[in-house]
């Protein structure tokens, strides 16, 4: 069958600090050419709308499939389904990705007939037998689907991450693709599931809190077929089985494999296993992603990070011996009133490192869904992308957004300012030498995405399409969050 697969357009904090390979989708279109299957893929991030319209025109594609792993993107891939519906009458288009597989049903009725089924769960294992399916007819029974008859069997796991691979030569202007100053920057999974239980995450509910790892040798030749000089690690945590970071490092070492490394992981683990971080700071690891959340233990319990306030200001030191630069994220809470906000700025103007701010949301998937979603102020998916308020503030909305904006430009300043211009300036210049310009971007694009005026404004948009409330459910029981669960039947690729 032909094959389109689509990812939506940038959200607001990706137009600034990153724009990230659709490394999910690229490893679904893998999947869908090893079972024979004849694949394209626009990426809605780096092209326009435009491309995607010439594309089912000269494709005509027989199956659409759009990933949705934000929420704030469902709008769009709702009138994108209307649009290709209205093209192309006889293609089957179906949703998945992370986000969709916690609200198929209600999708699927708000796309009124333009949304042909949804897939909850990984995709992997899902697009062969749905394809198959679409072809002879009748997709009901495919593990994994949702369609308006209802749910089919449950989603299909992966017995192992080593395959398929993602068909990364699918992408069309990759050097589009960066992270920070890793521009251009590519990504690749070593493993897969999050072992903890944060109250604010999905990602444990998603996967049942398994967790799953690449072979060392599988890992390595995947990272020397990537032709970029950067890569994104895009695991939840990385390096949290320290025996299996080195593994990967000796194949590394082993390939002679050079390349600069951005990575996310836990200040819990980065002190556990320090010498594991060495050594891929040997590698070429530049750059950490430490979700710090909160700079108190209040803060801390109440997102459940278990980790103390001590333990991040230790990581942060490591990080900084071993010469890795720190990029930190604290959650805003709603309830912040000036104050606070005034001494979380002294915090991130007292510490070297990145200080990013995102404003605590319930998410469909996440534990404070079934806590906090009474307290909504809005249902409209666009708000829910980390960089909105969606339940009440103490201060009053406006001065809520104008605080959070100028707590982020200065700590951007911070960044920009004489003491880092040479900095700034090298970087830039060796990028722009190899005529990359997202860095330049990013650095000079901050005052007018993030507006205050902008952010209020986003709250009065005509809504179409609203999140359903969450049904009552007894959040003790936590498997019954899962998407997957450790009884469904694994898939071996």
């Amino acid at each position: 069958m032909r094959l389109l697969l689509v990812h939506p357009s940038a959200l607001m904090y990706s137009e600034i600090f990153l724009r990230l390979e659709p490394l999910g989708l690229e490893r679904v279109a893998g999947a869908a050419r090893e079972a024979g299957h004849e694949v394209r893929v626009v990426d809605l991030q780096v092209l326009g709308r435009a491309t995607l319209r010439e594309e089912v025109r000269s494709f005509r594609p027989e199956a659409l499939g759009i990933s949705l792993n934000y929420l704030a993107n469902i709008p769009e891939a709702i009138e994108l389904a209307a649009n290709v519906k209205r093209a192309a009458p006889g293609c089957f288009v179906f949703l998945g990705g992370h986000s969709v597989s916690f609200v198929a049903e209600n999708v699927l009725e708000q796309a009124a007939g333009t949304v042909d089924a949804v897939v909850r769960g990984e995709g992997e294992p899902a697009i062969a037998p749905l394809l198959e399916a679409v072809r002879d007819g009748g997709v009901d029974g495919v593990p994994g689907i949702v369609t308006a008859a209802g749910r089919g069997p449950a989603p299909l796991m992966l017995h192992g991450i080593d395959s398929p691979l993602p068909a990364r030569d699918l992408m069309r202007h990759r050097r589009r693709y960066f992270i920070g100053e890793l521009d251009p920057c590519a990504s690749i999974e070593f493993t897969r599931g999050c072992p903890w239980d944060c109250s604010f995450c999905s990602a444990w509910t998603f996967y049942g809190r398994s967790y799953r790892k690449a072979s060392p040798e599988a890992a390595a030749e995947d990272l020397a077929r990537i032709r970029e000089p950067n890569v994104f690690i895009v695991d939840d945590v990385a390096f949290i089985r320290p025996e299996h970071g080195d593994a990967i490092a000796a194949e590394v070492e082993r390939r002679g494999i050079r390349k600069q490394y951005y990575l996310e992981t836990r200040s819990d683990v980065l002190l556990r296993h320090p010498e594991v971080f060495e050594r891929w700071a040997r590698l070429g690891l530049r750059y950490m992603f430490l979700g710090m959340e909160a700079i108190d233990a209040e803060g801390l319990d109440l997102f459940r990070k278990r980790v103390s306030p001590d333990e991040n200001f230790r990581a942060l030191e490591a990080a900084r011996r071993m010469g890795i630069q720190v990029a930190i994220n604290l959650i805003v809470d709603p309830a912040w009133d000036e104050e606070r906000f005034r001494v979380v700025r002294e915090f991130a103007l007292s510490v070297p490192e990145i200080v990013h701010f995102t404003v605590m949301t319930p998410y469909p998937g996440t534990e404070i869904w079934h806590t906090e979603s009474r307290r909504l102020t809005t249902r409209d998916y666009r708000l829910f992308d980390i960089q909105h308020a969606v339940v009440p503030t103490t201060l009053p909305l406006e001065r809520f957004y104008e605080e959070l904006v100028r707590t982020q430009a200065v700590i951007n300043r911070k960044h920009l300012g004489l003491r880092t211009a040479f900095g700034a300036a090298r970087v830039l210049g060796r990028n722009l030498l190899r005529g990359q310009t997202n860095f330049a971007r990013m650095l000079w694009k901050f005052n007018r995405v993030y507006n205050p005026r902008r952010q209020l404004a986003d709250h009065g948009m005509p809504v179409r399409y609203e999140l359903p409330l969450p049904q009552p459910i007894d959040v003790g029981d936590r498997r019954r969050l899962y998407v997957h669960t450790r009884t469904s039947p694994p898939h071996r690729s």
